[in-house]
C-alpha cells in the first residue's frame, strides 16, 4: 500500500486532535508506567513546546505529531530532541514512524547534531528507536533516556 506523508505547522485549533491523539496513542503505555493523568495535565503536555509541533500527515490527513527541538545537552553540548512522536493506534506498524526518523535524522545531519529522546520503559516504539541506530543512554524509573550519535546518522 503506497501513502505519502507529510508534515505541517501546528495550528491553535489542533489542540482538541492533539488531545485525542495523546490519549489514544499514550494511555495505554502511560497505565503500564502506573501514571494516570487528567485532561489538564495531558494538555499541558501538549502545550508545552507547543510551536515546535508539526502535525504529521498520510495522505493530507493528520495521523500523528511530532514535536523535536534543539537542547542543551551536559553543558554546552547540544542534540536535536524529540520530545514527542505519537502516530494514531489504527496508523502504527505500517512503516510510518521509521520513515518520519529518517526525516528527523536528514534534520540533524544539516544540523550537526546528535538526536536524544526519552521513551517509557514499557512503550514498544523502544524496538523501532533501536532498529533506527538509537542507544540507550540512561534508564530511571519511568523511562529510557536515548541517543542516536551523529556517526550513526550519518553512516
Amino acid at each position: 500500500m503506497r501513502f505519502t506523508i507529510g508534515f505541517r505547522n501546528v495550528k491553535h485549533e489542533d489542540i482538541d486532535f492533539l488531545l485525542s491523539l495523546r490519549k489514544k496513542s499514550m494511555s495505554s503505555h502511560l497505565a503500564k508506567a502506573n501514571i494516570k493523568l487528567t485532561n489538564e495535565q495531558h494538555l499541558d503536555r501538549i502545550k508545552a513546546h507547543y510551536y515546535d509541533s508539526h502535525i504529521i500527515l498520510r495522505d493530507r490527513k493528520p495521523i500523528g505529531v511530532l514535536k523535536m527541538g534543539v537542547i542543551a545537552v551536559n553543558g554546552p553540548k547540544k542534540s536535536l530532541h524529540i520530545r514527542q512522536l505519537q502516530i494514531l493506534p489504527e496508523f502504527q506498524g505500517m512503516g510510518i514512524g521509521s520513515k518520519i526518523l529518517m526525516v528527523v535524522k536528514k534534520r540533524a545531519l544539516q544540523l550537526q547534531l546528535p538526536i536524544t529522546l526519552n521513551v517509557l520503559l514499557r512503550n514498544p516504539a523502544r524496538g523501532l528507536y533501536l532498529r533506527h541506530g538509537f542507544q540507550i543512554e540512561g534508564k530511571n524509573k519511568l523511562e529510557f533516556q536515548m541517543r542516536c550519535p551523529l556517526e550513526v546518522i550519518a553512516a
